[in-house]
This record gives structure tokens, C-alpha cells and sequence, in this order.
């Protein structure tokens, strides 16, 4: 079997991982507005629907290469769309713990319908297994393990933005400062939405 090429893999999947996107942005400001523990449902929600991303781009690698050109801007602008969305939410976020909010309960379906309508998570499984994991191709039970583990890198990143939020929640009382915040949160959340639209 063919070698991966470790020092670009990883490279590449902490990049992408760590640095500021709809995943992180949203688990941040879920953990911001509802605590960590409250914000769980979402993160599994997040994880579950990469994990199942991950082995849809590696089963169907080539077949979505063919058809990515035809379905790439409608996938761009319901990703779009759906990250906006995201946005104003953020953005008119109250600070109010009420356990019957919707967000909370939704949390886990919202997670999941993420990964299906973020096409940055398409192109990176697409990339991650058309470059730098082809020995993979083929071989479910190791497509199986690398899913599982990237989505284990996809969970550990979504916990330190959320955990990140909740600090903030916990040490920032004044309301303005947390409407700043929350702006601030919104507009990463824009500027990941146009970027979609731009994405070659």
C-alpha cells in the first residue's frame, strides 16, 4: 500500500481544524451564550455530521469530483444561506439561560444539518481524501478509522472554541461588552459565509 505523507496531512487537518469557520465560530458563540455543558447537543451534532461528511467524501471521492462542478454553487449558496442564518442568530442572542430555548434544543439537529450545508466541509473531505489519504481509497475498515479520528480532531476543536465561549461568559458580566462579542462573532460568521462564495 501506498505511504501517507504525514508532515503535509497534518498540517493541513490542523489548519483547517483550529482556525476560525462555521464549526468554531457557532460552538463559540453557543458556548458563550448557553455555557459548555449546554452547548454538548450541538458539538455532538457538529461531530456527528463531519464523521458522516468525512466518509461520504472518502467513499465517493471521485464520483463527487465529477459532479462538484455541476452542484458546487448551489451547495455554495445554501452554505451560505445557512451560515448567515447562523450569524443574525448569533447576533440577536439574549443572555438568558431559560432551559426551554429553542437553540438548546435543537442543538444536536442543528450540529449535524451544518456539516450537511457547509461546503468548506465538503471540499475539505473532498481535498483530504482525493490528496492527501488516496491509499485509503477502497478500503473501508481504515476509511472507517480515519473518519473516526478526524472527527475525534473536529471534536477537541469545537470543545476549545466552545469552552473558549464559556470562559468568556463566565468572565465578562457587563451586557455591552458580551453584545460586542457577539458582533464580533456574527461578522467571523459573515465573513466565512462569503468566503464559500469564493472558494475555487
Amino acid at each position: 500500500m501506498e505511504t501517507l505523507d504525514l508532515i503535509p496531512l497534518l498540517t493541513f487537518v490542523a489548519v483547517t481544524s483550529y482556525t476560525p469557520g462555521p464549526n468554531n465560530v457557532s460552538s463559540a458563540s453557543m458556548g458563550l451564550v448557553f455555557g459548555f455543558i449546554r452547548s454538548l447537543p450541538y458539538l455532538l451534532g457538529v461531530t456527528s455530521g463531519f464523521i458522516l461528511m468525512m466518509l461520504l467524501c472518502g467513499t465517493m471521492s471521485s464520483l463527487m469530483i465529477k459532479l462538484l462542478p455541476s452542484v458546487s454553487q448551489w451547495l455554495r449558496w445554501i452554505g451560505f444561506s445557512y451560515i448567515m442564518w447562523l450569524a443574525y442568530g448569533t447576533l440577536r442572542s439574549s443572555y438568558a439561560f431559560d432551559g426551554d430555548n429553542d437553540i438548546a434544543r435543537m442543538g444536536f439537529i442543528k450540529g449535524v444539518f451544518l456539516q450537511v450545508v457547509n461546503v468548506k466541509v465538503i471540499i475539505y473531505g473532498i481535498t483530504l481524501y482525493t490528496t492527501f489519504l488516496t491509499p485509503l481509497a477502497g478500503q473501508p475498515a481504515t476509511l472507517v478509522m480515519s473518519a473516526l479520528l478526524l472527527g475525534i480532531i473536529g471534536f477537541s476543536s469545537v470543545t476549545l472554541w466552545a469552552l473558549c465561549g464559556t470562559a468568556l461568559k463566565r468572565t465578562i458580566s457587563d451586557p455591552k461588552l458580551k453584545k460586542y462579542i457577539n458582533i464580533s462573532l456574527s461578522l467571523l460568521l459573515v465573513y466565512t459565509a462569503f468566503s464559500l462564495l469564493h472558494l475555487s
